[in-house]
Formats: C-alpha cells, sequence, structure tokens
C-alpha cells in the first residue's frame, strides 16, 4: 500500500517559525514532524510515500535526507503554485492508484494508530473514502465532521450536512482511499478534497464516503499547525507506541535543561552565562545571548519568538 504526506502549505497560522522552515520540517524533541511520520508510516509496513512541496520544499527535502527509514521510498511532487489539498493529491493521483487503496495524510501532526486495523475496516464497508475521527474536547477549535448510524458522512463542518448526526469526531488528517476514487476531479485546477470533491460526490450519489473513530486511548494525534501547539507538542511530548514508547526513545539529538526541565535545546545549540528560560525551545545551531531572559517560545534564526495562547484567528477551520 502507498501513502502520501501533505506538505505543501503556506504554514500561515505557523508564522513567522514558517519564514524559517516548513511546518513539516520543523524539530519536534530534536526531530522534523516529517521525518517522524516517516517513522510512523514504516512501522505500519507501508515502503512507498509520495510527498507534496511547496513553501520552502528544501527545507523538508533536507529534513528528509537527514532523517528518514531506510526502508522507504520517497517521491516528490513539487508545486510551482498550492494546488490546494486536493489539487495535490489529484497530481500524485497516478502514484496512489498503483495500490488498491492507499493512505494519504496531514504533515503537520504527531500521529501513531493502527493504521493496518483501519484500512481492513475501510475495506470491509466497501467504502470509496474512510475518514479517520476521533472523539477529543478540543472540537470547539478544530470543528467536528458528522456521521449516521451506517458510518456514513452526513457533515463537514458547518459549510455542509444533513442532520441529525448520530456521532461526530475531530478529523485527524487521515484519508483512506480506494482506488476507484481517483476516476472524476473538480473540474478547477486548485481545490480542497473534502470540501470540492468528496462533498459534491456524496451529494449526488457518486461517492461512498464514511468515517472510522481511533479511541483516543489507542491513539496518538497532536497536531502542530500554530505556535502554541508547536510549544506545547515540543513540552509535553506523546509517547508513541510505535516508536518506541516514550519521547526519549524516539527524539532527536536535544539536551533538556531548565529547573521544571522545560528547556529543550538542540545538541549543537549554546546558551550564554546568565540567560533565563522557561518553557522554550531552542533550535539547533542557535546561540542564545547571555542574561537573555524569555518564556514560552522558540528561539531560532537568531531571535525569540513568543508562542503563547493561539488568539482565535489562528484556530483550525475544518
Amino acid at each position: 500500500m502507498r501513502a502520501m504526506i501533505l506538505a505543501a502549505g503556506l504554514g500561515a497560522r505557523l508564522q513567522p517559525l514558517t519564514a524559517y522552515r516548513a511546518k513539516p520540517a520543523l524539530p519536534v524533541r530534536g526531530r522534523p514532524v516529517i521525518s517522524l511520520l516517516l517513522d510512523f508510516l514504516s512501522r505500519q509496513g507501508i515502503q512507498e510515500v509520495m510527498i507534496n512541496l511547496h513553501h520552502l520544499p528544501e527545507t523538508v527535502r533536507a529534513a528528509v535526507a537527514e532523517d528518514s527509514p531506510d526502508a522507504i521510498q520517497i517521491s516528490w511532487s513539487e508545486e510551482r503554485t498550492p494546488l490546494g489539498t486536493g489539487g495535490g493529491i489529484r497530481r500524485a493521483a497516478s502514484f496512489l492508484s498503483a495500490s488498491d487503496e492507499c493512505v494519504v495524510l496531514a504533515g503537520d501532526m504527531l500521529l501513531d494508530l493502527d493504521l493496518g486495523d483501519l484500512v481492513a475496516r475501510h475495506r470491509r464497508n466497501g467504502r470509496d473514502v474512510t475518514l479517520v475521527l476521533r472523539d477529543d474536547p478540543r472540537a470547539i477549535d478544530f470543528g467536528t465532521i458528522g456521521i449516521d448510524t451506517a458510518g456514513r458522512v452526513t457533515r463537514i463542518g458547518s459549510a455542509w450536512g444533513r442532520e441529525p448526526n448520530a456521532r461526530r469526531g475531530i478529523f485527524t488528517g487521515v484519508r483512506i482511499f480506494s482506488k476507484q476514487i481517483f476516476d472524476a476531479w473538480p473540474e478547477q485546477d486548485v481545490f480542497e478534497d473534502l470540501r470540492d470533491w468528496l462533498v459534491p460526490g456524496i451529494e449526488v450519489g457518486r461517492l461512498h464516503v464514511g468515517a472510522e473513530f481511533v479511541d483516543p486511548e489507542d491513539s496518538v494525534w497532536e497536531p502542530v499547525g500554530t505556535p502554541s501547539e508547536y510549544l506545547r507538542v515540543n513540552l509535553s511530548p506523546p509517547s508513541m507506541p510505535s516508536l518506541g514508547g516514550p519521547a526519549e526513545n524516539w527524539c532527536g539529538d536535544i539536551r533538556i535543561t531548565g529547573a521544571a526541565a522545560d528547556v529543550i535545546l538542540g545538541s549543537k545549540s549554546e546558551v550564554g552565562a546568565d540567560a533565563q528560560l522557561e518553557r522554550v525551545v531552542v533550535w539547533q545551531d542557535e546561540t542564545v545571548p547571555p542574561g537573555f531572559v524569555a518564556h514560552d517560545g522558540v528561539f531560532a534564526a537568531g531571535r525569540f519568538h513568543d508562542c503563547g495562547p493561539a488568539p482565535v484567528s489562528e484556530r483550525h477551520d475544518h
């Protein structure tokens, strides 16, 4: 089975950090997000992965070159202009349709779940598309997808829906497609897969789109889409069983310092004398000046960037 990681986004909500690296190349505990996702896919038995690129593509390529599983084969789809999630998938359709089922996932999260079980459930239900959902109290920030008693998608966000819903959950960014899904596309070149491709297909009865839930107790889904999310996942990283469990088993080359063990330093970074840092991530090869005082943020590109609570304008909208 083949997979695709969506890594072409501009990362507007993660500015200014994404002025230096694309979202999937941002380090979490010393390892790029894209590398952790590739590690996850490899350990789930997937050996061929497509990654689409647009914003700062060289940072994603460099991250993969430095840190990716030996057994995995990477293909690239570089977009001169952003095509949206749907347009990016269409550009990779010939690659994805080479397997009976394929998995497409967002490139801005930490993820761990039983992918094989989800694909088996997708196949057993005879669906064209399965969206992977999760019961999660963060629904107020992310919105939800609703399903009926048969597990069919009946509502996506607030833009479309048929009520009532038997159940609702947060979309994890994981999609499972059967190869026949790639037979029909929207007319426009740039489009989103949920809103512009799947919803119209459901409405006319052309697509069988359902959902499967993962148990929060048996799965990991930590988005890295805003500065506050990025800081939180570095300071409180999840245990990911597929990658060895606790963060010390999957992290990169870092040092953890501070009175509360809440300063994450790249191993080649330096902190000047009498600097006072609390809840701070210092990227690799950075030098924090002597006497520098900061909290709740990231030191990158020679300066400190505040990563306090996300304002409403940064919140997710699907």
